[in-house]
């Protein structure tokens, strides 16, 4: 009897992980750090260091180009899209909201915020109409919260109370994410929370989380969630990347929640989740510096199916293929199941 079960889960095993990877090619190559990936119109879009802006093209990918969206050596590490527009805002102040053409790629600052300790984490857009961006606060600890509504950008008006040390990594521009009824923003730092913000009442609830947390290093650092209910969330310490232990958390009631997956069994600090689309959240993959890995059991189990290293952020371009971003490089990775 012992045999057969053996037997079994070996089976599963092999069948839980059974894709592989087809093939894994650069696409583009550049002096830059991308933290910041959009799909659009066959396009992989992009923002990073030296203000640089541009696209490289999944059918021709020697179609590619750049801009520089200022002058001025900006680092971005934030990128979304509307129907006709691409959005970007740079880490540290002064802080310039960019609004870039499709068409046309000319640009235009449309919102500046010029407060000392302005640094936007993430951006993102839940429709054409509706968008949130999120800032390390100022000198009163309170949640600093951007929207875009009715064409214009404003700041969100709450009485969220930060923790101590708590704050936000601008990591892959994934800490913020949203479905029909939330939206949803992950803290890191000495305190690693959840806020979610319900857009019919415009309240923000807090939810404490078991992620690592307690040095300005750990946290969450990327967030995805399939609705209203079911999200994963990865991150772990960035000074520690081999450390493993409660750096991986899914919820089945919205955030409110978490419980820790594959404690000391993964690859370690990751900074990008994204759930396969189509898979109903039972399928993700997920990108740390030193590893890209995969989940096909709702984020329980993890395998590392690649050392690939100097990656940031990932986006799934379709079932099967899927793009990465980071240091001096994008990158299409195909896989086969």
């Amino acid at each position: 009897m012992k045999k057969l079960i053996l037997i079994v889960f070996s089976f599963l095993g092999i069948f839980t992980f059974s894709q592989h990877i087809e093939s894994f090619e650069t696409i583009l190559n550049d002096k830059i750090s991308i933290r910041a990936l959009e799909v659009d119109g066959g396009k992989v879009w992009y923002s990073g260091t030296d203000s640089k802006f541009g696209f490289v093209d999944l059918k021709n990918v020697k179609n590619q180009k750049q801009i520089r969206l200022s002058e001025k050596k900006l680092q971005f590490r934030t990128l979304a899209q509307d129907k006709n527009s691409f959005y970007a805002i740079n880490i540290e102040s002064p802080a310039y909201f960019f609004k870039i053409d499709k068409k046309s790629l000319t640009s235009e600052t449309v919102f500046t915020d010029t407060v000392k300790t302005a640094f936007y984490d993430a951006l993102h857009f839940v429709n054409d109409k509706l968008a949130y961006t999120f800032s390390d606060s100022d000198k009163d600890n309170m949640l600093k919260l951007a929207v875009y509504k009715n064409g214009k950008w404003n700041m969100f008006k709450n009485n969220v109370q930060l923790n101590s040390g708590e704050a936000a990594f601008a990591a892959s521009n994934t800490n913020i994410a949203s479905t029909k009824k939330y939206l949803w923003i992950a803290t890191g730092g000495k305190s690693s929370r959840i806020l979610r913000l319900n857009f019919k009442t415009e309240k923000i609830e807090t939810f404490n989380t078991p992620f690592i947390q307690g040095e300005s290093s750990q946290g969450m650092y990327s967030i995805d969630f399939y609705d209203d209910r079911f999200g994963v969330a990865v991150g772990g310490d960035y000074t520690k990347q081999d450390a493993n232990v409660n750096n991986i958390a899914t919820t089945n009631d919205g955030g409110e929640s978490w419980q820790i997956q594959a404690s000391g069994q993964n690859a370690g600090y990751t900074t990008c989740v994204k759930i396969k689309p189509g898979s109903k959240g039972k399928e993700m993959i997920s990108v740390g510096d030193q590893h890209i890995s995969y989940s096909s059991d709702f984020g329980k189990t993890w395998k590392k199916i690649s050392d690939e290293k100097g990656f940031f952020v990932c986006s799934w371009i379709n079932g099967n293929t899927v793009v990465f971003a980071g240091k001096d490089r994008i990158s299409l990775m195909k896989l086969k199941f």
